[in-house]
């Protein structure tokens, strides 16, 4: 129950972040491009820790809205912000979506949309999947960072394929799964192995291999199932050990 309550407060924390930004690029005080406040004056007009706002800003960053450059700030990204691929979340909250149900609809969406990358991709895109990759191996010590870096692939393959419809049924279900996988990630055991497969995709895309690019893919979508499914086998596992541990004296 305690677990339960404190996920549900990180959550609420997470899209007050979310929301103020959404509201800041709404209004028009912030543009694509602009610089988004320091991390210590955002979070005091927040009334939130900075570990919460590291929460919400890495959710923007993600899905695509926030643009953090290492040593320089963080940047409201160019193009459309993805700020309203909430729906599915809370449909899957209401009526149950289990994981491998997202893992299937992603199986079925990605695999062709990586097919349509590989005919219909661009020298641009080809570009932002290298630099994602690059950053991919050089993050898979930082689990929660290499897992901006791993949306922001998908979003860059979703973007290629040229067909706007799927790119944003992508989102969708990227976004929903990503909260989830925050938590998770951080028991993750194969994240070098990831970068790997994701530098598979890359080559197989840039070499325009459609066939490739979607087995792959498969491969990939597989992989990434099975190792959520032991993160949180382990992170049961974690629980019951703190249980059975005797209370200090």
């Amino acid at each position: 129950m305690t677990e339960t309550k404190n996920r549900n407060h990180e959550t609420h924390l997470t899209m007050q972040v979310v929301n103020h930004v959404r509201s800041l690029i709404e209004d028009g005080t912030l543009h694509p491009g602009d610089k988004i406040p320091p991390e210590r004056e955002f979070a005091k007009k927040l009334k939130i820790s900075r570990a919460s706002l590291r929460a919400g800003i890495g959710h923007l960053a993600a899905m695509g809205v926030l643009n953090v450059r290492h040593g320089v700030g963080t940047f409201v990204a160019d193009g459309p912000p993805a700020l309203g691929t909430a729906s599915l979340a809370l449909l899957g909250a209401l009526h149950g979506f289990k994981s491998w149900q997202m893992f299937e609809a992603r199986l079925i969406l990605e695999s062709h949309l990586a097919a349509l990358a590989a005919e219909r991709g661009r020298e641009e895109h080809f570009t932002a999947l290298a630099e994602e990759v690059t950053e991919m191996y050089a993050t898979f010590h930082e689990p929660q960072e290499y897992l901006i870096h791993d949306m922001r692939f998908h979003r860059t393959i979703a973007e290629a394929s040229g067909n706007p419809i799927l790119a944003v049924l992508m989102e969708t279900i990227a976004a929903a799964l990503y909260d989830e996988r925050r938590k998770t990630v951080e028991r993750s055991r194969d994240l070098k192995q990831s970068a790997e497969i994701h530098r598979e995709i890359y080559r197989a895309i840039r070499s325009r291999n459609a066939a490739a690019a979607r087995t792959v893919m498969e491969k990939h979508l597989k992989l990434a199932e099975s190792a959520q499914v032991s993160e949180l086998k382990r992170g049961a596992g974690r629980k019951k050990s703190a249980k059975k541990e005797p209370a200090d004296t």
